[in-house]
């Protein structure tokens, strides 16, 4: 929430409007007086990495009656606010509402009772709204994800990795409770994430004899070599009847049925607390520039908007419509669903319930699917491996791991991997199969060798840039070698997120948050000295991906990288930034390089002529922050990402199998045979690696068109430069006239 509100703040001060917060929530609306302060530009700096909300929030119960919502009119319209930008769930959203649309009427009430001048009502005559949804269930109808849900998600896999290394040590059952009185959401991405036994949320009560069913999948996990059982509960999880299925319950079954130790843990309002994740910080943020901009463009006949999340981009949709969309139980399983979000959740529920339930047929296809890792580890890897081979299993084919890449396929190191071979990978970073750089164009008849030695019919190349242009050489090889003409997939993992065909890589969500987590406790330091400005390094290639989006996590002062080009004149404007800075309250500056944004401005370079511009104003420091990058537990998004993309490879490489067989003989020589995986917008699709070709800069190793880089004037604007944001005549009238109010809360 902190993150929306920083970024409405200097926003709003950047396009000349007056911006106010308002604490504790509509109580303070109601109450006026101090609780309704204007905010300064320097009021919200270090707020990027605190939780909760630092302008407060409280439940209102006045705001409810006519009575309360005249004394908050009034205490707008006393201070000539007319625009209301509200942070919340659905309560809040339809109180805000409820409030526009009753704000004539309020008006000819204050003027009646004295309560405001007939001029000021005039001057007040109509109140726009725009919503962002604050909520960690992420039950909002319209966007993809809500401001919290992502933070939410770390906690709770910060606590289940903890619980799962006591648990394998003592061989117990644990049974975790999240929140989510009527939408399991986080119960069901914390499933997929850790790859639990078992999971209950509201929207899909289990069948009658659900009882029978866990017990008979908890013996079987510990048959196949399994030290511990995870049980995850909704707290809203209910029987077909209606009645609760309570973790004690489910514990108490366990117990008696099996005699298991078995242990509960309600994880309760920690989900709620923490610092945010990097995609939180950009959501809000980029929430909070297009509630400004919502705002600017408003118009007295403008209904209230709440700006959410579609793919990767910030849309604004009517509130009402969204808030009486109710995406609860029954609706979010229904094939007819009109909610796009709710296909998406039931995409998660049938991936899970596939490698949760569905055992391996003993009638086997005779087809053979390897997978590998090519390229740099990235941690969500695993995940994708573990969801491959399980699914391919499941499917029927027998499943062969490849170690060490193009390398290890051109000199045989195959071997069959089984059920048990991939438990506990989800949560593991790096790569657990190994991998390296090597490309395949030198090794193509020993490849050709190996793939006709184990019979392979089917590859999924799990990597980065390196999986790509070496999956382009198998195929450019399959006019020589008939071995090749296997279908081939390929699923990008990379932390530099430079792979063609995607919006995003498996292993980026990882190693920004890593970035982040490190820039806040640089800055922590840079508080503490007072005048210190840092310059930190970080991985991509010539992807300027992670050093501007960690940037608009971090809250950077400049973010330099290779697809923005700079010169020493700019450099010279940044150091002249800073040293204005310097004379504010906020002491401290951080600046991000990608490591090959410029050959000759160098970190050094930069370095040391920050240090020397900056002499008696500023200190400079340098943090070249490294392989820290490509390691770590992955975090909740990059598990997810990984599973779903790995279960979906197999699904995709099974039909083309099977288009293909002739004779018993594999032949696939077209275009589409061989295709990369990718998240486009909101949906994972795949597309011939001839297509993505033209797509591509081979020579810096990046794709021809990024999506993030329109991020870019949010970033610099945030830092309070000046850059393009609009530039039309309603933007421009609305700039000099408009006023603002910032309000959070939980109704």
């Amino acid at each position: 929430m902190n993150a929306a509100v920083r970024a409405v703040v200097r926003v709003g001060i950047f396009t000349g409007a007056k911006v106010y917060f308002v604490h504790e929530g509509y109580q303070g609306l109601v109450d006026g007086g101090d609780n309704i302060q204007e905010a300064t530009w320097e009021r919200v700096s270090m707020m990027l990495q605190l939780g909760g909300t630092v302008i407060g929030s409280a439940r209102c119960q006045d705001f409810r009656t006519r009575e309360g919502r005249l004394k908050a009119a009034r205490n707008l319209v006393k201070r000539g606010i007319t625009n209301l930008c509200v942070i919340g769930g659905d309560g809040s959203l339809t109180g805000a509402n409820t409030f526009q649309a009753e704000w004539s009427s309020l008006l000819v009430e204050l003027v009646k009772t004295g309560g405001v001048t007939a001029e000021e009502a005039k001057n007040s005559s109509h109140l726009n709204i725009v919503g962002m949804v604050g909520s960690i269930d992420n039950d909002f109808c319209g966007t993809d994800m809500t401001i919290g849900t992502d933070s939410a998600l770390h906690r709770i896999m910060e606590i289940v990795d903890a619980i799962t290394t006591t648990a394998q040590s003592h061989q117990r059952t644990f049974v975790l409770e999240v929140m989510g009185r009527h939408c399991g959401y986080l119960a069901l991405i914390t499933a997929l994430a850790c790859g639990a036994d078992w999971v209950f949320i509201p929207e899909s009560p289990p069948e009658d004899d659900w009882e029978e069913h866990l017990c008979r999948r908890l013996i079987e996990t510990r048959g196949r070599g399994s030290r511990l059982n995870i049980i995850i509960v909704a707290e809203g999880a209910i029987t077909k009847q209606g009645q609760p299925i309570t973790s004690e319950d489910i514990k108490n079954l366990v117990v008696k049925r099996l005699g298991y130790d078995t242990r509960v843990t309600i994880l309760g309002h920690v989900q709620r607390g923490g610092t945010p994740s990097a995609f939180d910080r950009i959501l809000g943020s980029r929430m909070g520039v297009e509630a400004v901009m919502a705002l600017l463009e408003g118009t007295p006949d403008t209904p209230a908007c709440v700006v959410s999340l579609s793919g990767n981009q910030a849309v604004r949709l009517p509130l009402m419509e969204c808030v009486q969309v109710v995406k609860w139980p029954l609706l979010a399983l229904r094939s007819d669903s009109p909610l796009l979000s709710c296909r998406s959740f039931q995409n998660n529920w049938n991936v899970y319930k596939l490698l949760a339930h569905v055992r391996p047929p003993s009638t086997k296809s005779g087809y053979n699917l390897a997978v590998m890792n090519v390229g740099a580890p990235a941690s969500g890897m695993n995940a994708a491996v573990r969801a491959a081979v399980r699914i391919g299993l499941i499917h029927g084919h027998k499943m062969l791991a490849v170690h060490d890449g193009f390398d290890g396929l051109a000199h045989g190191q195959v071997e069959e991997i089984g059920w048990g071979g991939v438990g506990g990978w989800t949560g593991l970073g790096g790569s657990k199969l190994g991998t390296k750089r090597t490309l395949p164009k030198k090794y193509l008849e020993e490849i050709s060798a190996t793939i006709s030695s184990f019979n392979i019919h089917g590859l999924i190349i799990i990597g980065g840039f390196e999986a790509f242009t070496g999956s382009l050489e198998l195929v450019e090889g399959r006019g020589k070698y008939e071995e090749l003409c296997i279908p081939v997939c390929v699923i990008p993992a990379t932390v530099s997120n430079n792979v063609p065909g995607s919006d995003f890589s498996i292993g980026a969500d990882t190693a920004l948050n890593t970035i982040t987590t490190t820039c806040d406790r640089i800055k922590q330091s840079a508080a503490g000295t007072k005048r210190r400005v840092f310059i930190i390094e970080t991985m991509g290639g010539y992807c300027g991906y992670l050093a501007t989006m960690a940037g608009l996590a971090s809250g950077a002062d400049a973010a330099y990288i290779f697809e923005d080009p700079f010169t020493i004149r700019d450099l010279q404007v940044n150091v002249e930034h800073l040293c204005e800075k310097m004379k504010t309250t906020v002491k401290r500056g951080l600046v991000l390089r990608n490591e090959k944004c410029n050959e000759n401005y160098t970190t050094d370079f930069i370095f040391n002529l920050y240090s020397e511009e900056g002499k008696g104003i500023f200190e400079s420091r340098k943090n070249v922050l490294g392989h820290m990058q490509q390691g770590g537990t992955p975090t909740p998004f990059d598990r997810n990402f990984g599973t779903k993309m790995g279960a979906k490879s197999v699904a995709w490489l099974t039909g083309k199998i099977k288009e293909y067989s002739r004779h018993g003989r594999i032949f696939a020589n077209t275009a589409d045979s061989a295709c990369l995986l990718g998240m486009r917008r909101r949906s994972l699709v795949f597309q011939p690696l001839a297509e993505l070709e033209e797509q591509t800069d081979f020579e810096h190793r990046l794709p021809k068109q990024q999506w993030w880089l329109k991020l870019r004037p949010i970033l610099k604007i945030l830092a309070k430069y000046k850059a393009d944001l609009d530039t039309s005549e309603k933007f421009k009238w609305m700039r000099r006239s408009g006023f603002f109010y910032i309000q959070v809360n939980y109704f």
